[in-house]
């Protein structure tokens, strides 16, 4: 009776440390899923004063990532991190590369057919093609909750970011940009699979070591991109060089570690539907530093949005009260 009371004590004592353990892993997941999307929609505060000096995509992006590069280089170094990778390691991280940087690539390229506010909506179905891609090719369910709030970030992104009257759409431009939520999808899931534990499973190397080698073959992608267009234009100034650093370092080196400590935390589905968060914090930018003006469209956008996420932040607790309810109720009609 004594051994049973200790064995149960014990277990009990274990579920619940469990328990708080996996708490604690959703809320740090949740709280960089939002970090990671409330940097990355601080790219305009960085970009457009770059583009209003002339400066095109592709140096932009050339320099974005060799920056980034060199200060995960720095951070690495300074924890006396090796950079050794084997030889078998090197074509899932060109992959990877290669997925974000065709990502930003079709982004950038869908400019030049519709407005930065439309591409940003058509991008933002990246969810969507995680969600597919995690139901069709790892067969990982998606719980109605979640779809929810799939459509109703969706939406508030659509109400941020499309204005009245401007909808012309051209097919090459829709195509474009999609292939870039694609890409960003691709990206989001073979890390989500990779990524395990503080290592990687198919590649023994911290998050931090991935990001970095990730960045680096951007930086070539790029270079040989800018190479066969324009070339690789000079820094017009001091300023430039400023928010070119600040680019590589906020919305891109602090947004991708804490990308890939989201997607470790609560998986690439609910980290992708937190990139709703993104669009907002450009609009803020865009009212508080461009003196853009604050329309009921982005009032609404904004608390759709805030509903989305909230949705997901809460989505665990809702779908168990919901089984409670239909327990209850199921419990109620077998007794009439």
């Amino acid at each position: 009776m004594v051994r049973l009371t200790i064995s149960t004590t014990f277990a009990g004592g274990f579920i619940k440390k469990k328990r708080s353990s996996s708490a604690m892993s959703n809320l740090k997941g949740f709280a960089f899923g939002i970090l990671t999307s409330a940097t990355f929609g601080l790219i305009p505060l960085f970009t457009l004063p770059l583009m209003a000096e002339g400066m095109l995509f592709d140096s932009i992006l050339f320099y974005r990532f060799l920056f980034a590069a060199l200060a995960l280089a720095g951070i690495m170094a300074a924890k006396k991190e090796s950079f050794h990778v084997e030889r078998g390691e090197i074509p899932v991280l060109v992959l990877l590369g290669f997925f974000y940087t065709a990502s930003a690539m079709f982004l950038f390229w869908g400019y030049s057919f519709m407005s930065a506010g439309i591409a940003t909506t058509l991008h933002f179905t990246y969810p969507v093609f995680v969600t597919l891609i995690m139901l069709l090719v790892f067969k990982e369910k998606t719980s109605r909750i979640t779809l929810m709030a799939i459509v109703l970030a969706i939406c508030g992104v659509a109400r941020l970011s499309i204005d009245e009257g401007d909808t012309r759409l051209s097919a090459s431009g829709v195509f474009i940009v999609l292939l870039s939520a694609v890409g960003y999808a691709l990206y989001i899931t073979t890390v989500n699979k990779s990524f395990a534990g503080g290592s990687t499973r198919g590649l023994k190397m911290t998050g931090r070591k991935l990001t970095f080698y990730v960045f680096i073959v951007s930086t070539i992608l790029f270079a040989v991109k800018a190479g066969t267009h324009e070339g690789i234009q000079p820094v017009p100034d001091l300023m430039s060089f400023a928010n070119l650093v600040l680019l590589a370092i906020v919305p891109t080196v602090i947004s991708n570690i804490t990308l890939v400590l989201a997607v470790h935390n609560i998986g690439g589905t609910l980290t992708a539907v937190l990139g709703a968060v993104e669009p907002i914090t450009a609009v803020c930018v865009g009212v508080l530093v461009f003196n853009e003006p604050f329309t009921p469209n982005l009032a609404m956008g904004i608390l759709l949005i805030i509903v989305a996420v909230t949705l997901i932040i809460l989505s665990k607790s809702i779908q168990g009260a919901l089984r409670k309810i239909y327990r209850k109720a199921t419990h109620l009609q077998a007794l009439k």
